[in-house]
Parts: C-alpha cells; sequence; structure tokens
C-alpha cells in the first residue's frame, strides 16, 4: 500500500500501496521491521488515526488502499502515516532491465515524498481484488492482490500484483508494520490461488 501508488516494472503501493516508487531501482539494506524503532533511529510520531480506519484489519487495508487512490491532485498523508507504526517500511521489489532483481526500502515518508508529486499531476486508483491472510496471536501476514488503474472507471487495470502486509495489533487498533510488493509481469503471471477471495477472510 499500497502502494501505493505508482507501479511501471514494479508497483507502486498500498499500501501500493506503485509503479512510479520503482522507475529506478536501487538496492538498499533493509532495517528489520517492527512496531517501534530502535534507539538510534529519529522517526517522527504517526499522526492520530481516524479510529474507524484501524479498527479492525479490513478497515486498515481499505484504509491503505483509499489514502493512495483518487484523481489527480494532493492525498491525504497524515492520514496515510496514521496507518502505519513507527519504524515501518514499505518495499518495493522488482526486476531491472538486466533481468537483476532488486528491491527499494522506504520508510513512510521517503515514499510520501517520492509519491508525492506524482499524485499530483497524475489519476491512480489502486483497489484490492483478491486476499489471503494468516494470522496468529497479535500479528498477521496478508497478500493482497492489487489491480491499479489511471481512473476509477478504467475497464482494464494497467498493473495488478501482490501487497505482502504485515500488520499488528496493540489491543487497541491494528498498524501496519510493512508492505512488499511486486508487480506481475509475463515470467511471474499471478497465480489463481491469489486471484480468488475467500470466503473466511479475518477480521
Amino acid at each position: 500500500m499500497i502502494m501505493p501508488p505508482f507501479r511501471a516494472v514494479i508497483s507502486i503501493r498500498f499500501l501500493s500501496l506503485l509503479a512510479v516508487t520503482t522507475a529506478l531501482m536501487v538496492t538498499t539494506k533493509a532495517q528489520t521491521p517492527g512496531p517501534a524503532p530502535s534507539p538510534a533511529q529519529i522517526t517522527p510520531a504517526p499522526a492520530a488515526a481516524n479510529p474507524a480506519d484501524v479498527a479492525t484489519m479490513d478497515s486498515t487495508i481499505a484504509a491503505l488502499y483509499d489514502v493512495i487512490s483518487g484523481p489527480a491532485g494532493k492525498r491525504n498523508w497524515d492520514r496515510f502515516r496514521s496507518l502505519f507504526a513507527p519504524g515501518a517500511r514499505l518495499i518495493a521489489n522488482g526486476v531491472r532491465p538486466t533481468g537483476e532483481v532488486a528491491s527499494r526500502v522506504m520508510t513512510v515518508e521517503d515514499y510520501a515524498q517520492r509519491n508525492g508529486p506524482f499524485f499530483e499531476k497524475n489519476g491512480f486508483f489502486e483497489q484490492e481484488a483478491a486476499r489471503h491472510t494468516d494470522e496468529f496471536g497479535n500479528i498477521a501476514q496478508v497478500f493482497s492482490t492489487y489491480e491499479s488503474r489511471h481512473a476509477k472507471d478504467d475497464a482494464k487495470p494497467f498493473q495488478r500484483g501482490i501487497n505482502s502486509i504485515q500488520l499488528m495489533n496493540d489491543g487497541k487498533r491494528w498498524w501496519v508494520v510493512t508492505i512488499f510488493w511486486q508487480g506481475e509481469d509475463e515470467k511471474n503471471p499471478l497465480p489463481d490461488k491469489y486471484l480468488k477471495r475467500p470466503t473466511d477472510v479475518i477480521n
């Protein structure tokens, strides 16, 4: 979520979510994501969340897609920030023209700064098409299949892929801890199991 937002060889996103994020892939050493930053990190406190956005896993993921989607214009980045745990990471994964697989690791602020200008000039709509969820205790892993469109009523998405979303519930609300995504391509088509929404989605 993601996200969010724009995708080229790899998608932008959610969460998205997206294509612009992955235009120039640079391998970055990832820090271990977690609900709280290490003492050496200086991470801004997240904005206060709308309780309705983070009450359930479903509402949190829905808010993640919604906040990056819309016609050309500014996005509500405070709402975006409010969905993420301190120290959260967004990781775009894709294939360079040379065939090398690489990832770009971003903080929440990195994502907003990199993709904000794109959203201001371009319409971008991303929605969840299917979901596979595994949950244990206070943690959850969601494989969220996304579809990205330039306009809300476009018949066909220009990009599909998987947002791998890790979440944590602290007993009061849900937090997005990591979003790790990759776009579909000719060598990696989405399998059927990630195109069907199960009836037993965990809330």
